[in-house]
């Protein structure tokens, strides 16, 4: 399966990605346990936290069932350890040379992110077809998803930052769309309570986004 296929794959598995802070080790199985419980598969840790390698080791060794991604890769240097660990894919909120240079001899698949038009030309160029809009409601939100649409055809978006339920059904229903990537469904109040019920609820809400999303 090619990288773009790899990526497509995951994006489709459903309507939203958990962007996952992990400050504690001993929160990431539960976590994600909770998050797979509630029907949400593909998890993004994001790269903020020292715990966050080591949080990802423990979910793939412990929860056969999530679809495990880095987020925050900024370096060739993180990508190889995320690529050591056996992750899923790779997430970054921007694209420089250097990184698109080492995803392209990764086995980790790789989802840029972009801004701006000239950035997703400068992808697209690159042979990726998906890519992350970040951060996306501070850069324009649906309204430049729905702007970029029709120059730039073979894009598709994940977009991430500063998305709530609501926003996220106005950029679901967008058809340059696969998935939103968020982080209300991994609260940190209710990972420090250990509330893990609270994150199953959160996510099993996010599995009718997309049909209810306007059209």
């Amino acid at each position: 399966m090619s990288e773009a296929s790899q990526i497509a794959a995951i994006l489709g598995q459903g309507p939203v990605i958990p962007v996952i802070l992990v400050e504690d080790v001993a929160d990431a199985v539960p976590l994600a346990k909770a998050l797979v419980a509630g029907g949400v598969r593909v998890l993004e840790v994001t790269l903020r936290t020292e715990a966050a390698l080591e949080a990802i080791r423990r979910i793939l060794a412990e929860v056969p069932d999530a679809i495990v991604g880095a987020g925050t890769v900024l370096t060739p240097a993180q990508l190889d350890a995320v690529a050591t660990l056996g992750a899923a894919f790779a997430v970054s909120p921007g694209a420089t040379p250097a990184l698109l240079d080492a995803a392209a001899n990764s086995p980790v698949p790789l989802l840029p992110g972009t801004a701006t038009a000239s950035e997703v030309m400068a992808v697209l160029e690159r042979g990726y077809t998906h890519m992350k809009l970040f951060p996306a409601e501070a850069v324009g939100g649906a309204a430049l998803l729905s702007s970029l649409a029709s120059p730039l055809p073979a894009a598709r978006f994940c977009p991430t930052g500063g998305i709530n339920p609501e926003k996220a059904k106005r950029y679901l229903a967008l058809p340059n769309v696969v998935c939103v990537g968020g982080s209300w469904l991994a609260p940190r109040d209710a990972i420090r309570q250990g509330d893990w019920g609270r994150i199953t609820d959160l996510a099993r809400a996010t599995l009718c986004l997309k049909e209810n999303s306007p059209q």
